[in-house]
Protein backbone atom coordinates (compact mmCIF):
# COMPACT_ATOMS: atom_id res chain seq x y z
CA UNK A 1 0.00 0.00 0.00
CA UNK A 2 1.12 3.51 -0.72
CA UNK A 3 -0.27 5.54 2.16
CA UNK A 4 0.32 9.25 2.46
CA UNK A 5 0.16 10.81 5.90
CA UNK A 6 -1.44 8.06 7.97
CA UNK A 7 -1.93 10.43 10.92
CA UNK A 8 -4.97 12.13 9.36
CA UNK A 9 -7.69 12.40 12.02
CA UNK A 10 -11.43 12.94 12.21
CA UNK A 11 -10.81 16.50 13.35
CA UNK A 12 -9.20 17.72 10.14
CA UNK A 13 -10.55 15.67 7.23
CA UNK A 14 -13.18 18.35 6.58
CA UNK A 15 -10.94 21.34 7.25
CA UNK A 16 -9.29 21.50 3.84
CA UNK A 17 -10.80 24.26 1.71
CA UNK A 18 -9.82 22.65 -1.58
CA UNK A 19 -12.29 20.78 -3.76
CA UNK A 20 -11.43 18.63 -6.74
CA UNK A 21 -13.46 19.00 -9.95
CA UNK A 22 -13.76 15.71 -11.80
CA UNK A 23 -12.66 15.81 -15.45
CA UNK A 24 -15.36 16.57 -17.98
CA UNK A 25 -15.75 14.39 -21.05
CA UNK A 26 -13.84 15.80 -23.99
CA UNK A 27 -11.83 18.21 -21.84
CA UNK A 28 -8.08 17.61 -21.71
CA UNK A 29 -6.13 18.48 -18.59
CA UNK A 30 -2.46 19.53 -18.73
CA UNK A 31 0.05 16.85 -17.74
CA UNK A 32 2.80 16.53 -15.18
CA UNK A 33 5.20 13.58 -14.66
CA UNK A 34 2.34 11.77 -12.86
CA UNK A 35 -0.08 11.97 -15.77
CA UNK A 36 -3.08 14.26 -16.30
CA UNK A 37 -3.43 16.83 -13.53
CA UNK A 38 -6.58 17.41 -11.51
CA UNK A 39 -8.66 20.58 -11.46
CA UNK A 40 -9.05 22.18 -8.02
CA UNK A 41 -10.87 25.15 -6.59
CA UNK A 42 -10.67 26.90 -3.23
CA UNK A 43 -13.86 27.13 -1.17
CA UNK A 44 -14.02 29.41 1.87
CA UNK A 45 -16.19 29.07 4.97
CA UNK A 46 -19.02 30.97 3.34
CA UNK A 47 -19.15 28.68 0.33
CA UNK A 48 -17.56 31.27 -1.98
CA UNK A 49 -15.55 29.72 -4.75
CA UNK A 50 -12.19 30.93 -5.96
CA UNK A 51 -10.27 30.73 -9.19
CA UNK A 52 -9.74 27.18 -10.41
CA UNK A 53 -6.29 25.72 -10.98
CA UNK A 54 -4.60 22.53 -12.10
CA UNK A 55 -2.16 20.66 -9.84
CA UNK A 56 -0.60 17.22 -9.58
CA UNK A 57 -3.03 14.38 -8.88
CA UNK A 58 -0.58 12.26 -6.88
CA UNK A 59 1.51 14.72 -4.82
CA UNK A 60 0.01 16.95 -2.17
CA UNK A 61 3.14 19.07 -1.72
CA UNK A 62 4.63 21.23 -4.46
CA UNK A 63 8.11 20.20 -3.31
CA UNK A 64 7.35 16.75 -4.71
CA UNK A 65 5.69 17.96 -7.89
CA UNK A 66 5.74 21.69 -8.61
CA UNK A 67 3.09 21.69 -11.34
CA UNK A 68 0.64 24.59 -11.08
CA UNK A 69 -1.52 26.24 -13.72
CA UNK A 70 -4.64 28.40 -13.57
CA UNK A 71 -7.56 26.89 -15.46
CA UNK A 72 -7.87 29.92 -17.75
CA UNK A 73 -4.13 30.54 -18.08
CA UNK A 74 -2.44 30.65 -21.49
CA UNK A 75 0.85 28.72 -21.37
CA UNK A 76 3.78 29.87 -23.49
CA UNK A 77 5.55 27.52 -25.86
CA UNK A 78 8.77 27.85 -23.84
CA UNK A 79 6.98 26.74 -20.70
CA UNK A 80 5.42 23.79 -22.54
CA UNK A 81 8.84 22.70 -23.78
CA UNK A 82 10.24 22.98 -20.24
CA UNK A 83 7.44 20.76 -18.96
CA UNK A 84 8.08 18.16 -21.63
CA UNK A 85 11.78 18.16 -20.76
CA UNK A 86 10.97 17.66 -17.07
CA UNK A 87 8.62 14.76 -17.80
CA UNK A 88 11.26 13.17 -20.01
CA UNK A 89 13.90 13.51 -17.27
CA UNK A 90 11.65 11.78 -14.74
CA UNK A 91 10.87 8.74 -16.85
CA UNK A 92 12.05 5.41 -15.40
CA UNK A 93 15.55 4.28 -16.37
CA UNK A 94 14.15 1.24 -18.17
CA UNK A 95 10.90 0.52 -19.99
CA UNK A 96 8.64 -2.17 -18.60
CA UNK A 97 9.59 -4.49 -21.46
CA UNK A 98 13.26 -3.96 -20.66
CA UNK A 99 12.57 -4.68 -16.98
CA UNK A 100 11.00 -8.01 -17.88
CA UNK A 101 13.97 -8.95 -20.06
CA UNK A 102 16.41 -7.93 -17.32
CA UNK A 103 14.57 -10.04 -14.74
CA UNK A 104 14.87 -13.16 -16.88
CA UNK A 105 18.61 -12.54 -17.22
CA UNK A 106 18.95 -11.84 -13.51
CA UNK A 107 17.03 -14.97 -12.48
CA UNK A 108 19.39 -17.17 -14.54
CA UNK A 109 22.53 -15.83 -12.79
CA UNK A 110 24.36 -17.88 -10.16
CA UNK A 111 23.62 -16.72 -6.60
CA UNK A 112 27.06 -15.09 -6.17
CA UNK A 113 26.32 -12.73 -9.09
CA UNK A 114 22.80 -11.69 -8.03
CA UNK A 115 23.23 -8.17 -6.67
CA UNK A 116 20.79 -5.43 -5.74
CA UNK A 117 21.75 -1.74 -5.51
CA UNK A 118 20.18 -0.35 -2.35
CA UNK A 119 20.92 3.24 -3.39
CA UNK A 120 19.36 2.97 -6.86
CA UNK A 121 16.79 0.31 -5.87
CA UNK A 122 17.44 -1.80 -8.96
CA UNK A 123 18.55 -5.33 -9.75
CA UNK A 124 22.06 -5.30 -11.20
CA UNK A 125 23.37 -7.34 -14.10
CA UNK A 126 27.10 -8.28 -14.01
CA UNK A 127 28.08 -5.67 -16.61
CA UNK A 128 26.57 -2.91 -14.43
CA UNK A 129 28.43 -3.67 -11.19
CA UNK A 130 31.36 -1.36 -11.90
CA UNK A 131 29.05 1.63 -12.41
CA UNK A 132 27.59 0.99 -8.94
CA UNK A 133 30.87 0.19 -7.19
CA UNK A 134 30.52 3.19 -4.85
CA UNK A 135 26.94 2.28 -3.94
CA UNK A 136 25.59 -0.03 -1.28
CA UNK A 137 24.87 -3.41 -2.82
CA UNK A 138 23.57 -6.64 -1.35
CA UNK A 139 23.13 -10.26 -2.40
CA UNK A 140 19.63 -11.31 -3.49
CA UNK A 141 18.13 -14.68 -2.62
CA UNK A 142 15.37 -16.46 -4.52
CA UNK A 143 13.05 -15.85 -1.58
CA UNK A 144 13.68 -12.10 -1.77
CA UNK A 145 12.92 -12.07 -5.47
CA UNK A 146 9.54 -13.56 -4.65
CA UNK A 147 8.89 -10.89 -1.99
CA UNK A 148 9.90 -7.57 -3.57
CA UNK A 149 7.98 -5.56 -0.96
CA UNK A 150 10.57 -6.71 1.59
CA UNK A 151 13.57 -6.21 -0.69
CA UNK A 152 12.56 -2.70 -1.80
CA UNK A 153 12.93 0.21 0.61
CA UNK A 154 9.48 1.62 1.46
CA UNK A 155 8.93 5.16 0.21
CA UNK A 156 8.69 7.42 3.23
CA UNK A 157 7.60 10.87 2.11
CA UNK A 158 4.37 11.30 4.06
CA UNK A 159 3.25 14.19 1.85
CA UNK A 160 3.29 12.21 -1.37
CA UNK A 161 3.92 8.49 -1.44
CA UNK A 162 4.78 6.95 1.94
CA UNK A 163 4.26 3.21 1.77
CA UNK A 164 2.79 1.09 4.53
CA UNK A 165 2.50 -2.62 3.82
CA UNK A 166 -0.02 -5.17 5.09
CA UNK A 167 1.09 -7.44 7.90
CA UNK A 168 0.99 -11.12 7.03
CA UNK A 169 -2.09 -11.38 9.27
CA UNK A 170 -4.09 -8.92 7.18
CA UNK A 171 -2.76 -10.14 3.83
CA UNK A 172 -3.56 -13.79 4.62
CA UNK A 173 -7.03 -12.84 5.88
CA UNK A 174 -7.81 -11.00 2.65
CA UNK A 175 -6.53 -13.82 0.47
CA UNK A 176 -8.31 -16.54 2.45
CA UNK A 177 -11.55 -14.55 2.29
CA UNK A 178 -11.33 -14.00 -1.47
CA UNK A 179 -10.42 -17.63 -2.14
CA UNK A 180 -13.30 -18.79 0.08
CA UNK A 181 -15.73 -16.61 -1.88
CA UNK A 182 -14.62 -18.25 -5.13
CA UNK A 183 -12.83 -15.37 -6.83
CA UNK A 184 -10.27 -16.49 -9.41
CA UNK A 185 -8.82 -13.09 -10.39
CA UNK A 186 -7.69 -10.40 -7.95
CA UNK A 187 -7.05 -6.89 -9.26
CA UNK A 188 -4.55 -5.47 -6.75
CA UNK A 189 -4.72 -1.66 -6.84
CA UNK A 190 -1.87 -0.37 -4.68
CA UNK A 191 -1.58 -3.68 -2.79
CA UNK A 192 1.84 -5.16 -3.69
CA UNK A 193 1.96 -7.40 -0.62
CA UNK A 194 -1.33 -9.07 -1.55
CA UNK A 195 -0.03 -9.56 -5.09
CA UNK A 196 3.11 -11.34 -3.95
CA UNK A 197 1.22 -13.47 -1.43
CA UNK A 198 -1.08 -14.73 -4.19
CA UNK A 199 1.97 -15.79 -6.19
CA UNK A 200 3.70 -17.26 -3.11
CA UNK A 201 0.79 -19.43 -2.08
CA UNK A 202 0.16 -20.46 -5.68
CA UNK A 203 -3.57 -20.96 -5.20
CA UNK A 204 -4.42 -22.37 -8.61
CA UNK A 205 -6.14 -21.17 -10.64
CA UNK A 206 -6.08 -17.75 -8.89
CA UNK A 207 -4.44 -14.94 -10.90
CA UNK A 208 -3.54 -11.39 -9.97
CA UNK A 209 -2.67 -8.09 -11.63
CA UNK A 210 -0.95 -5.27 -9.71
CA UNK A 211 -1.74 -1.65 -10.62
CA UNK A 212 0.70 0.62 -8.78
CA UNK A 213 2.39 3.99 -9.17
CA UNK A 214 5.67 2.55 -7.83
CA UNK A 215 7.45 1.53 -11.02
CA UNK A 216 10.12 -0.39 -9.08
CA UNK A 217 7.77 -3.37 -9.01
CA UNK A 218 8.06 -3.68 -12.79
CA UNK A 219 11.45 -5.31 -12.16
CA UNK A 220 9.82 -8.38 -10.61
CA UNK A 221 6.68 -9.06 -12.64
CA UNK A 222 5.76 -9.82 -16.22
CA UNK A 223 3.80 -7.34 -18.33
CA UNK A 224 0.66 -9.38 -17.64
CA UNK A 225 1.18 -9.07 -13.87
CA UNK A 226 2.01 -5.38 -13.41
CA UNK A 227 0.83 -2.06 -14.84
CA UNK A 228 2.33 1.32 -13.93
CA UNK A 229 -0.81 3.16 -12.82
CA UNK A 230 -1.94 6.32 -11.02
CA UNK A 231 -5.20 5.64 -9.20
CA UNK A 232 -5.95 9.34 -8.64
CA UNK A 233 -6.47 10.08 -12.33
CA UNK A 234 -6.96 6.58 -13.79
CA UNK A 235 -3.78 7.05 -15.80
CA UNK A 236 -1.84 4.15 -17.33
CA UNK A 237 1.77 5.21 -17.95
CA UNK A 238 2.07 2.36 -20.45
CA UNK A 239 -0.78 3.75 -22.57
CA UNK A 240 -3.04 1.51 -24.60
CA UNK A 241 -0.82 -1.53 -24.10
CA UNK A 242 -1.45 -1.38 -20.35
CA UNK A 243 -5.14 -0.75 -20.85
CA UNK A 244 -5.28 -3.87 -23.01
CA UNK A 245 -3.66 -5.84 -20.18
CA UNK A 246 -6.36 -4.62 -17.79
CA UNK A 247 -9.14 -5.42 -20.28
CA UNK A 248 -7.82 -8.96 -20.71
CA UNK A 249 -7.63 -9.41 -16.95
CA UNK A 250 -11.16 -8.08 -16.36
CA UNK A 251 -12.61 -10.45 -18.94
CA UNK A 252 -14.24 -13.26 -16.98
CA UNK A 253 -13.61 -16.19 -19.33
CA UNK A 254 -14.51 -19.70 -18.14
CA UNK A 255 -16.29 -18.35 -15.09
CA UNK A 256 -13.21 -16.63 -13.65
CA UNK A 257 -14.78 -14.11 -11.29
CA UNK A 258 -12.87 -10.85 -10.75
CA UNK A 259 -12.59 -8.88 -7.51
CA UNK A 260 -10.77 -5.56 -6.96
CA UNK A 261 -8.83 -4.82 -3.76
CA UNK A 262 -7.65 -1.21 -3.41
CA UNK A 263 -5.48 0.32 -0.69
CA UNK A 264 -5.10 4.01 -1.63
CA UNK A 265 -3.03 6.71 0.07
CA UNK A 266 -5.00 7.94 3.07
CA UNK A 267 -3.88 11.52 2.40
CA UNK A 268 -5.54 11.45 -0.99
CA UNK A 269 -8.95 12.81 -1.95
CA UNK A 270 -11.84 10.37 -1.95
CA UNK A 271 -13.65 11.79 -4.97
CA UNK A 272 -10.95 11.14 -7.63
CA UNK A 273 -10.24 7.71 -6.14
CA UNK A 274 -13.92 6.77 -6.32
CA UNK A 275 -14.05 8.06 -9.89
CA UNK A 276 -11.12 5.84 -10.92
CA UNK A 277 -12.67 2.78 -9.27
CA UNK A 278 -15.98 3.55 -10.99
CA UNK A 279 -14.19 3.72 -14.36
CA UNK A 280 -12.60 0.31 -13.73
CA UNK A 281 -16.04 -1.02 -12.82
CA UNK A 282 -17.47 0.50 -16.00
CA UNK A 283 -14.83 -1.28 -18.10
CA UNK A 284 -15.55 -4.56 -16.31
CA UNK A 285 -19.28 -4.10 -16.91
CA UNK A 286 -18.80 -3.51 -20.65
CA UNK A 287 -16.64 -6.60 -21.01
CA UNK A 288 -19.34 -8.72 -19.35
CA UNK A 289 -21.88 -7.81 -22.05
CA UNK A 290 -24.63 -8.55 -19.56
CA UNK A 291 -26.64 -5.44 -20.31
CA UNK A 292 -27.09 -4.78 -16.58
CA UNK A 293 -25.92 -1.22 -15.98
CA UNK A 294 -26.59 -1.41 -12.24
CA UNK A 295 -24.05 -4.09 -11.39
CA UNK A 296 -20.57 -3.09 -10.20
CA UNK A 297 -17.34 -5.00 -9.97
CA UNK A 298 -16.88 -6.64 -6.53
CA UNK A 299 -14.58 -4.33 -4.59
CA UNK A 300 -12.81 -4.08 -1.25
CA UNK A 301 -11.64 -0.52 -0.61
CA UNK A 302 -9.30 -0.25 2.39
CA UNK A 303 -9.50 3.12 4.13
CA UNK A 304 -9.89 4.70 7.62
CA UNK A 305 -13.37 4.42 9.15
CA UNK A 306 -13.75 8.20 9.57
CA UNK A 307 -13.88 8.60 5.78
CA UNK A 308 -17.08 6.54 5.67
CA UNK A 309 -19.44 9.49 4.90
CA UNK A 310 -17.29 10.61 1.96
CA UNK A 311 -16.89 7.11 0.56
CA UNK A 312 -20.61 6.38 0.78
CA UNK A 313 -21.37 9.74 -0.82
CA UNK A 314 -19.32 8.70 -3.85
CA UNK A 315 -20.05 4.96 -3.86
CA UNK A 316 -23.30 4.39 -1.92
CA UNK A 317 -23.31 0.67 -2.67
CA UNK A 318 -20.42 0.01 -0.24
CA UNK A 319 -20.69 -1.14 3.38
CA UNK A 320 -18.03 -0.66 6.04
CA UNK A 321 -16.95 -3.80 7.91
CA UNK A 322 -15.42 -3.95 11.39
CA UNK A 323 -12.24 -5.79 10.40
CA UNK A 324 -9.13 -3.84 11.46
CA UNK A 325 -6.37 -3.82 8.84
CA UNK A 326 -2.86 -3.38 10.23
CA UNK A 327 0.53 -2.60 8.71
CA UNK A 328 4.04 -3.94 9.19
CA UNK A 329 5.96 -0.68 9.10
CA UNK A 330 3.58 1.68 10.85
CA UNK A 331 4.39 2.39 14.53
CA UNK A 332 0.79 2.87 15.70
CA UNK A 333 -1.66 0.99 13.52
CA UNK A 334 -1.15 -2.50 14.88
CA UNK A 335 -3.69 -5.20 15.64
CA UNK A 336 -4.40 -5.77 19.32
CA UNK A 337 -3.97 -2.18 20.45
CA UNK A 338 -6.94 -0.65 22.21
CA UNK A 339 -8.75 2.69 22.25
CA UNK A 340 -7.53 5.31 19.83
CA UNK A 341 -4.23 3.49 19.31
CA UNK A 342 -5.85 0.62 17.47
CA UNK A 343 -5.87 0.62 13.70
CA UNK A 344 -8.66 2.82 12.26
CA UNK A 345 -8.35 1.14 8.86
CA UNK A 346 -11.40 -0.80 7.68
CA UNK A 347 -12.82 -2.63 4.68
CA UNK A 348 -15.45 -0.96 2.50
CA UNK A 349 -17.10 -3.47 0.19
CA UNK A 350 -20.11 -4.21 -1.99
CA UNK A 351 -19.76 -7.92 -1.23
CA UNK A 352 -22.66 -9.05 0.97
CA UNK A 353 -21.37 -8.39 4.54
CA UNK A 354 -22.53 -11.73 5.94
CA UNK A 355 -20.33 -13.52 3.42
CA UNK A 356 -17.16 -11.83 4.72
CA UNK A 357 -16.42 -14.02 7.73
CA UNK A 358 -14.28 -12.22 10.31
CA UNK A 359 -12.07 -14.44 12.54
CA UNK A 360 -13.64 -15.31 15.89
CA UNK A 361 -10.20 -15.88 17.43
CA UNK A 362 -9.49 -12.17 16.90
CA UNK A 363 -12.61 -11.06 18.75
CA UNK A 364 -15.24 -10.82 16.02
CA UNK A 365 -18.75 -12.22 16.28
CA UNK A 366 -21.77 -12.57 14.00
CA UNK A 367 -24.75 -10.29 14.65
CA UNK A 368 -27.87 -12.09 13.46
CA UNK A 369 -29.90 -8.86 13.45
CA UNK A 370 -27.36 -6.87 11.38
CA UNK A 371 -26.43 -9.95 9.33
CA UNK A 372 -22.75 -9.17 9.48
CA UNK A 373 -19.66 -9.87 11.57
CA UNK A 374 -18.75 -7.18 14.07
CA UNK A 375 -16.15 -6.46 16.76
CA UNK A 376 -16.96 -8.10 20.09
CA UNK A 377 -17.35 -4.68 21.76
CA UNK A 378 -19.72 -3.48 19.06
CA UNK A 379 -22.96 -4.23 20.91
CA UNK A 380 -26.24 -4.22 19.01
CA UNK A 381 -28.48 -1.28 19.95
CA UNK A 382 -32.18 -2.19 19.89
CA UNK A 383 -33.16 1.48 19.67
CA UNK A 384 -30.95 2.20 16.65
CA UNK A 385 -31.41 -1.37 15.37
CA UNK A 386 -27.75 -1.70 14.42
CA UNK A 387 -24.29 -2.34 15.80
CA UNK A 388 -23.22 1.32 15.89
CA UNK A 389 -19.52 1.36 16.81
CA UNK A 390 -17.09 2.58 14.18
CA UNK A 391 -13.84 2.62 16.13
CA UNK A 392 -13.80 -0.74 17.95
CA UNK A 393 -15.03 0.66 21.29
CA UNK A 394 -18.44 0.04 22.83
CA UNK A 395 -20.68 3.01 22.03
CA UNK A 396 -23.63 4.21 24.14
CA UNK A 397 -27.10 5.34 23.16
CA UNK A 398 -28.15 8.95 23.77
CA UNK A 399 -31.93 9.26 24.03
CA UNK A 400 -31.81 13.03 23.51
CA UNK A 401 -29.86 12.69 20.25
CA UNK A 402 -31.72 9.55 19.24
CA UNK A 403 -28.53 7.73 18.25
CA UNK A 404 -25.47 5.99 19.64
CA UNK A 405 -22.33 8.02 20.29
CA UNK A 406 -18.73 7.44 21.35
CA UNK A 407 -18.20 6.42 24.98
CA UNK A 408 -16.12 9.54 25.68
CA UNK A 409 -18.96 11.86 24.61
CA UNK A 410 -21.76 13.26 26.77
CA UNK A 411 -24.89 15.19 25.92
CA UNK A 412 -24.60 18.99 26.05
CA UNK A 413 -27.91 20.74 26.66
CA UNK A 414 -26.48 24.07 25.42
CA UNK A 415 -25.45 22.64 22.05
CA UNK A 416 -28.30 20.16 21.88
CA UNK A 417 -25.97 17.33 20.89
CA UNK A 418 -23.34 14.97 22.23
CA UNK A 419 -19.70 16.03 22.26
CA UNK A 420 -16.50 15.74 24.26
CA UNK A 421 -16.89 17.06 27.83
CA UNK A 422 -14.37 19.85 27.24
CA UNK A 423 -15.85 21.00 23.93
CA UNK A 424 -16.46 24.75 23.42
CA UNK A 425 -20.22 25.38 23.56
CA UNK A 426 -21.40 27.17 20.45
CA UNK A 427 -25.16 27.01 21.21
CA UNK A 428 -26.03 25.97 17.72
CA UNK A 429 -24.27 28.71 15.74
CA UNK A 430 -22.91 26.13 13.35
CA UNK A 431 -19.22 26.77 13.95
CA UNK A 432 -18.50 23.09 14.43
CA UNK A 433 -20.84 21.82 11.75
CA UNK A 434 -21.66 22.73 8.18
CA UNK A 435 -20.20 25.96 6.82
CA UNK A 436 -23.00 26.17 4.23
CA UNK A 437 -26.22 25.72 6.21
CA UNK A 438 -25.06 25.79 9.85
CA UNK A 439 -26.27 22.29 10.73
CA UNK A 440 -24.33 20.52 13.49
CA UNK A 441 -25.28 17.12 12.10
CA UNK A 442 -22.99 17.14 9.07
CA UNK A 443 -20.03 18.89 7.42
CA UNK A 444 -20.13 21.02 4.28
CA UNK A 445 -19.13 18.06 2.11
CA UNK A 446 -22.34 16.21 3.03
CA UNK A 447 -24.68 19.23 2.99
CA UNK A 448 -28.00 18.45 1.21
CA UNK A 449 -28.19 22.11 0.11
CA UNK A 450 -24.74 21.97 -1.47
CA UNK A 451 -25.89 21.38 -5.05
CA UNK A 452 -28.64 23.98 -4.74
CA UNK A 453 -26.18 26.62 -3.52
CA UNK A 454 -23.80 25.75 -6.32
CA UNK A 455 -26.54 26.33 -8.93
CA UNK A 456 -27.58 29.63 -7.35
CA UNK A 457 -24.03 30.94 -7.36
CA UNK A 458 -23.20 29.67 -10.84
CA UNK A 459 -23.27 33.12 -12.38
CA UNK A 460 -21.53 34.94 -9.57
CA UNK A 461 -18.04 36.29 -9.95
CA UNK A 462 -15.44 33.94 -8.46
CA UNK A 463 -13.08 35.35 -5.90
CA UNK A 464 -9.43 35.09 -6.84
CA UNK A 465 -7.24 32.79 -4.75
CA UNK A 466 -4.25 35.11 -4.95
CA UNK A 467 -0.59 34.25 -5.29
CA UNK A 468 -0.63 31.69 -2.48
CA UNK A 469 -3.19 29.41 -4.14
CA UNK A 470 -0.48 27.15 -5.49
CA UNK A 471 0.52 26.25 -1.93
CA UNK A 472 -2.90 25.18 -0.64
CA UNK A 473 -2.40 21.57 -1.63
CA UNK A 474 0.40 21.22 0.90
CA UNK A 475 -2.02 21.57 3.82
CA UNK A 476 -2.63 17.82 4.39
CA UNK A 477 1.10 17.43 5.10
CA UNK A 478 1.17 20.15 7.74
CA UNK A 479 1.46 19.37 11.46
CA UNK A 480 -1.90 18.07 12.67
CA UNK A 481 -3.75 20.12 15.26
CA UNK A 482 -5.96 18.61 17.92
CA UNK A 483 -9.72 18.82 17.57
CA UNK A 484 -9.92 21.29 20.44
CA UNK A 485 -7.25 23.52 18.90
CA UNK A 486 -9.09 23.60 15.58
CA UNK A 487 -12.31 24.59 17.26
CA UNK A 488 -10.57 27.26 19.34
CA UNK A 489 -9.14 28.79 16.18
CA UNK A 490 -12.59 28.88 14.56
CA UNK A 491 -14.05 30.41 17.71
CA UNK A 492 -11.44 33.18 17.71
CA UNK A 493 -12.08 33.93 14.06
CA UNK A 494 -15.82 34.05 14.70
CA UNK A 495 -15.31 36.52 17.54
CA UNK A 496 -13.50 38.88 15.19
Amino acid sequence: MSNSDMEITEANIDSFGIEVILPEEGKTAPRCPHGPTLLFEKVDNGGNKGRRFYACSACRDRKDCGFFQWEDEKVSKARMLAREAEMLSKRPLFTQQECCSRFLQFASLPFIEKKFCEDCQILLLPAELSAHSAHRTTMVTTAQLRRPSILLRPLDNKKSNAQYLFTDRSAHFLLDTLAGLGYKKVLCVGTPRLQELIKLRNLEPMKSLLLDIDFRYAQFYSQDEFCHYNMFNHHFFGGEASRAVLDAFLTEADGEQVVMVADPPFGGLVKPLANSFALISQTWRKLRNSGDSNIDIPIIWIFPYFFEPRILECLPGLTMLDYQVDYDNHPLYKHGKTGRRQSPVRLFTNILPKHVVLPREEGYRFCSMCQRYVCSLNKHCTKCNLCPSKDGREWKHCSACGKCVKPSWSHCTSCGRCALPDHPCRQGDGGNGCFSCGSLEHQRKACPLRDMRRKNSFGSKAKSLGKKASHYLAKPGAKKKSEAANRAKKRAAHAL
